[in-house]
């Protein structure tokens, strides 16, 4: 399938690919911080810790002004990646369990190409849709056969999938800005615009909870994790990636995140790797590889 792509979709789904294996850390960076850090703690000290790279990169590089018209979108891009995202699913981890917020949160490429259709007026094809819901499910099926999926309320699975539409508009709406700025200025700049909020809160977090957590070595480094891939650097890739290949099919290789993050729990957690674990994985990289052969395919017809 890939030798009928063209090299910029090649490029594409490259970038994304390595912009889902930094995402993929996410969860067991995450599970470690929270070892001495307030969930909460997480979601604001994050753009801190990666504003620590892109600030001197941006120095460095001598990047200029941002223009005004691209302020608003940043600022929306800044209130999905920084803030939606990662405080709603801080909040809904307070009310249930990780395994249970997957569950969820499993439908967030479908969500990422229903928006990328909506807002760039484009019909991905109906093997695209057929591919994406059916990856979907097995996603689903795969969380599920985790297990936890009994403490919640339909309140967390609203505030769940406030957090996934968050997250899939700041991957629209920052593709989009890729369009006038290469992908690590936007990050740079989401990460930036939203220091004003972020520095406050993540004072006033630590202030409120440090004294029921203990540090531990770990924890840190997991919170420096999240900071500076989860955050940051996984967006540049990720950024380029979604800009060359599309948004819509681009976004079908997070599909491949959760089976990433399994192998991570394995190898830093020690959680096990069960037959319909593996089963689910090769199901959805079979899904991803269907949506992603749409593309070339819709391309030609268009040229004919």
């Amino acid at each position: 399938m890939a030798t009928s792509l063209t090299k910029k979709q090649r490029s594409g789904l490259l970038f994304a690919f390595i912009g889902v294996f930094a995402f993929s850390l996410s969860l067991p960076f995450t599970k470690l911080a929270l070892k001495s850090f307030d969930p909460l703690f997480t979601a604001f000290a994050r753009p801190v810790i990666a504003s620590l790279l892109a600030i001197p990169l941006m120095i460095l590089l001598k990047v200029p002004k941002l223009p005004r018209h691209l302020i608003r979108p940043t600022i929306f891009t800044a209130l999905g990646a920084v803030f939606g995202w990662p405080i709603l699913i801080a909040i809904a981890l307070h009310r249930t369990t990780s395994a249970h917020v997957a569950v969820i949160s499993a439908v967030m490429p479908l969500v990422t190409a229903i928006l990328a259709v909506l807002k760039n007026k484009k019909q991905p094809g109906i093997s695209f849709w057929l591919a994406s819901i059916l990856g979907t499910s097995l996603l689903v099926f795969f969380s599920i056969s985790r297990g936890g999926t009994g403490q919640s309320d339909l309140l967390t699975d609203l505030i769940i999938m406030g957090a996934v539409f968050a997250s899939s508009y700041c991957y629209v709406e920052g593709a989009g800005l890729t369009n006038h700025l290469p992908g690590w200025q936007v990050i740079s700049w989401v990460v930036v615009i939203a220091l004003p909020i972020a520095i406050p809160g993540t004072f006033i977090v630590y202030a409120a909870t440090s004294s029921e957590y203990t540090i531990q070595l770990d924890a840190v480094l997991g919170m420096l994790g999240i900071g500076i891939s989860s955050m940051y650097l996984g967006f540049f890739a990720w950024y380029r990636g979604l800009q060359d290949f599309g948004v819509a099919h681009g976004s079908q290789v997070q599909q491949l995140q959760a089976i990433m993050t399994l192998g991570w729990s394995a190898l830093l957690l020690g959680e096990s790797v069960t037959l319909t674990m593996v089963l689910s994985a090769i199901g959805i990289v079979l899904c991803v590889l269907w949506a992603l052969s749409n593309v070339n395919r819709q391309s030609e017809s268009k040229k004919s």
